[in-house]
């Protein structure tokens, strides 16, 4: 099987709905991925616990792909003082959709996905493991910037990157 980049126009975003939970139930990561971030069912009921806690699906030809989270104060206030951030976290690219440039262009659609349905947020900010090279790649290429950040997390230094909206 060859991997093909993938076009903009068949990654797009969705908050999570109920439908997609039967897809969701039988998504994997490898366990060198999983020591970096949360399967999507786990930080759903996560998400359904906090405040401010948004499940997000990345959908490729309408099926899910990759997930994450965007977390609004409760989840900022432990990388940043700017209340109109908001927090990316729990990002994973479903193993069997990897390397087909499907996560950067779901963070390509980032920004305008925030913009439309959390418009009073000015910047996204995400923690990402010093040992997660590969994490720390794709963001990069995406527009994340490195302001020399770093916070312990429960599995070392973290780096906080941040894109400006």
């Amino acid at each position: 099987m060859t991997n093909h980049i993938v076009h903009k126009e068949v990654v797009t975003l969705d908050f999570y709905k109920p439908e997609y939970k039967w897809q969701l139930e039988n998504y994997y990561l490898p366990q060198e991925q999983l020591k970096y971030t949360s399967l999507p069912l786990d930080a759903i009921a996560e998400c359904e616990k906090e405040a401010g806690c948004h499940p997000v699906v990345i959908l490729f030809h309408h099926s899910p792909a990759g997930f994450f989270v965007l977390h609004e104060w409760e989840g900022v206030k432990e990388y940043s003082d700017n209340r109109d951030a908001i927090l990316l976290r729990a990002f994973s690219v479903h193993f069997s959709f990897q390397g087909k440039g499907i996560a950067k262009q779901s963070l390509m659609l980032l920004p305008s996905f925030v913009k439309k349905h959390f418009p009073n947020k000015n910047e996204i900010i995400l923690a990402v493991n010093h040992m997660n090279k590969a994490a720390q790649h794709v963001y990069k290429k995406s527009g994340f910037k490195d302001k020399g950040l770093r916070v312990m997390g429960k599995k070392g230094e973290l780096f906080i990157l941040h894109m400006n909206l």
